[in-house]
């Protein structure tokens, strides 16, 4: 059974298949803010949704990270690597991408086990 949360016409927030959850890109509350704080508060939002799903930092399987410039890739990482719980560093690639408006600093898509 595949259950769609929060679905749209484009895309569902969060998609639940076999016990894997799926969440579409999130980006940061404020793009008016530098790198860190638009990190911070993405991952924020990715909180919140894997709560909302069932799941928790701890079940992350993979992340991919869209960033601007790889000249913000050190100080995304530091927000990062003090998310991430010690020992359970899921699967990642980060990717310098174009954004969906030109304020946005950096995106996540990330795929995570149910609790």
């Amino acid at each position: 059974m595949i259950e769609r949360i929060d679905t749209k016409q484009r895309m569902s927030r969060i998609v639940k298949h076999n016990g894997t959850i799926y969440l579409c890109g999130q980006v940061c509350k404020d793009a008016e803010q530098g790198i860190t704080e638009q990190t911070q508060t993405m991952l924020d939002k990715v909180d919140a949704l894997l709560l909302q799903a069932g799941s928790d930092r701890e079940h992350i399987l993979s992340a991919t990270i869209y960033i601007k410039t790889m000249d913000d890739f050190k100080a995304m990482n530091e927000v990062w690597d003090n998310w991430v719980p010690a020992g359970f560093a899921p699967a990642r690639a980060c990717v310098q991408a174009s954004m969906a408006r030109e304020a946005l600093l950096v995106e996540i898509s990330v795929v995570a086990a149910e609790k």
